[in-house]
């Protein structure tokens, strides 16, 4: 199954299909391969093949080769088949180059145990804090292993009548085990609208109370059911800020697994511009102007991680308004800072 559009080349990567550059942890280029995950047996028999990838994951952490330049740890069925032993759960992720990449969940495990067991291939760490450092392809395939072994975890029982679940397609479908219920459960992506809101040369930014001190970063909340897209950033920047706003515009998007959201970026102009802010959502929200943000740090204000789209928003802005500033504004420090180990 091609992921390239009707008419388009085959040999160019998909990534180069896209007009905007693809933001942390999306379009690494996996062909997620649905259309074989209905064959009975299919899954055992890639767990057979020598040149199978297994991508490990330990409590939502992810296996990192550390170093100047970290690697993601996926290992060969050829050499690590034992620890197939060992996995709570098993997923088919996709083909890469017509290899096949398996996530496996090694939480039952005792950190002892992982420790000794894959030392000599890396560490397990949070994706947030090695992220931006991965290739694209790495990055993107550990954000989905990730996402995919959280929502197996937290859907063993049906939410129908309560029985055990079991894993079917490849671990892309949970089936209720009570014959007289059978419910299917699929995994599940929560829509979160994330926005710049400017108005000329500053933009709005706020922060949430438990961020670290001088943290702040783009609004963003939910979709609510019956709601479209535009609806909701126009009515969480109200929510949250008291601002109105118009011309919503769509940016991009960016799977965030942390758990289970699907980032839907937009850019919006302000049509009121006195914030009354909701000190149930935010800490606080302020008007920051161009200059101001060249000199964020300075302020002693950070910038959100440099692996969210809530950066590439602000960034994106600066370089449509004032390409010249652009540079200092990339350099502004986040307060979650990326570490090699």
């Amino acid at each position: 199954m091609s992921l390239h559009p009707p008419g388009t080349d085959p040999s160019v990567p998909v990534t180069d299909l896209i007009t905007k550059r693809p933001n942390v942890y999306g379009f690494g280029g996996l062909d997620r391969s649905a259309h074989i995950r209905e064959r009975e047996g299919w899954l055992d028999e890639l767990l057979e093949r020598p040149d199978t990838v297994i991508v490990p994951v330990w409590r939502s952490r992810s296996l990192v080769a550390p170093g100047d330049a970290p690697r993601a740890g996926m290992l060969s069925v050829a050499e690590h088949k034992g620890l197939l032993r060992f996995a709570d759960l098993t997923a088919f992720l996709g083909e890469y180059g017509g290899v096949a990449h398996v996530a496996i969940d090694l939480s039952p495990l005792e950190e002892t145990d992982i420790l000794n067991i894959l030392a000599a291939h890396g560490v397990f760490q949070d994706l947030r804090q090695i992220g931006p450092l991965l290739n694209r392809f790495e990055g993107s395939v550990l954000a989905y292993a990730r996402g995919l072994m959280w929502w197996h975890q937290r859907h063993r029982f049906c939410g129908v009548c309560g029985s055990e679940t079991r894993a079917v397609k490849g671990g892309h479908q949970r089936t209720c085990t009570n014959e007289s219920c059978r419910s299917p459960h699929f995994p599940r992506t929560d829509p979160a609208v994330i926005m710049l809101v400017h108005d000329g040369d500053r933009c709005l930014l706020g922060r949430q109370k438990v961020w670290p001190e001088g943290m702040y970063s783009t609004l963003a909340g939910f979709v609510e059911p019956g709601e479209t897209l535009e609806e909701a950033v126009a009515r969480e920047v109200w929510e949250e800020s008291g601002i109105h706003v118009r011309d919503v515009r769509y940016h991009s998007s960016q799977p965030w697994p942390f758990p289970s959201s699907l980032m839907l970026g937009f850019h919006a102009e302000a049509k009121s511009f006195d914030i009354v802010r909701n000190d149930d959502e935010l800490g606080d929200a302020q008007w920051f102007s161009l200059e101001q943000l060249a000199d964020f740090d300075a302020l002693g204000k950070f910038l959100p991680r440099r692996d969210s789209i809530a950066r590439r928003l602000i960034q994106d802005w600066v370089e449509s308004v004032r390409p010249d500033l652009l540079d200092a504004v990339d350099k502004v420090p986040s307060a979650y800072p990326v570490r090699p180990s």
